[in-house]
């Protein structure tokens, strides 16, 4: 499915909440790192088990499973695939960007299907830098054209120093929005039938602001937007500037998948990411939840 229209559709059967799975064993519970089975298999596993039927976005920070070297790529392509099955919509946050053929390279890796060359690593939509120029998003944006695959350029990122690059001032306005002038091209030669462009944007939740001027730019784009929780950001203040043609997806890492004792029983560790999946999507249009 076209990546404008999955995104209309899984919005209003769940929601806009997006659980982010970022692997980390000293924020997990010991008894994932336990048994037989590798400890980033056990992890994605409970935590998608755990969110099933309650969000319809998961997203898998590519760093996390590849600090675990070649078994964290398999078990990256695994998760991907356990994901499918399970009927997420699968955002990989890899941030990609590179010139000529390492560009072609990893746009085959991530966006391509089987038939057309692709790789056990296929997502919906991958995270991409623009930050070497336009013409170095163009292989990747050719996938959206010719497939339907979701792209989420970084726009307005959620990390406190963005500002040093992304709101330096131009001739018109800022470098962000200067990106956020190509995303609304790249986004209205990507339609669905849902008018939502293949293209959308990543805008901090961190920076509302910003993001309500962003989003006059980018009026048919999808916003992802992360910084929910641990970075503070105000789920209720972004989600409103969610539209029929530009939705809001919100992330939540940490804020989900913490622990609060290390020796939590899997069942009670799941039961929490439960309720917390419940409180955060809650806040999205009511405000944040508890820390």
């Amino acid at each position: 499915m076209h990546w404008g229209d999955l995104v209309s559709l899984k919005v209003a059967v769940h929601g806009q909440l997006v659980l982010g799975i970022d692997p980390a064993p000293d924020h997990a519970p010991l008894a994932l790192s336990a048994g037989a089975s590798p400890f980033l298999r056990r992890y994605t596993e409970v935590l998608m088990d755990a969110a099933h039927a309650l969000v319809g976005f998961v997203k898998f920070q590519s760093a996390f499973f590849e600090a675990f070297g070649s078994e964290g790529v398999s078990e990256l392509a695994r998760a991907i695939a356990v994901a499918k099955e399970l009927d997420y919509a699968v955002i990989l946050d890899a941030k990609r960007g590179d010139i000529g053929s390492t560009a072609e390279a990893y746009a085959r890796a991530y966006l391509s299907p089987a038939h057309a060359g692709g790789t056990d690593l296929e997502v919906d939509c991958l995270t991409v830098n623009p930050f070497l120029g336009p013409e170095t998003i163009e292989p990747f944006v050719a996938r959206a054209r010719d497939f339907g695959k979701g792209l989420l350029v970084l726009v307005e990122t959620s990390n406190p120093g963005s500002g040093w690059l992304q709101d330096q001032p131009l001739e018109e306005g800022s470098v962000s929005e200067l990106l956020a002038g190509l995303v609304a091209r790249w986004a209205e030669a990507t339609m669905g039938t849902s008018g939502v462009g293949a293209v959308g944007a990543v805008v901090g939740a961190t920076y509302p602001e910003e993001a309500s001027r962003l989003r006059k730019l980018m009026p048919r784009s999808t916003f992802l937007a992360p910084g929910l929780g641990a970075q503070g950001g105000d789920a209720s203040a972004l989600t409103a500037l969610a539209t029929k043609t530009g939705p809001v997806l919100v992330s939540a890492s940490r804020g989900i998948a913490r622990v609060e004792a290390r020796d939590e029983p899997i069942e009670t560790y799941k039961a929490l990411v439960r309720d917390r999946i419940v409180a955060y999507t809650a806040a999205t249009s009511r405000g944040q939840p508890d820390a």
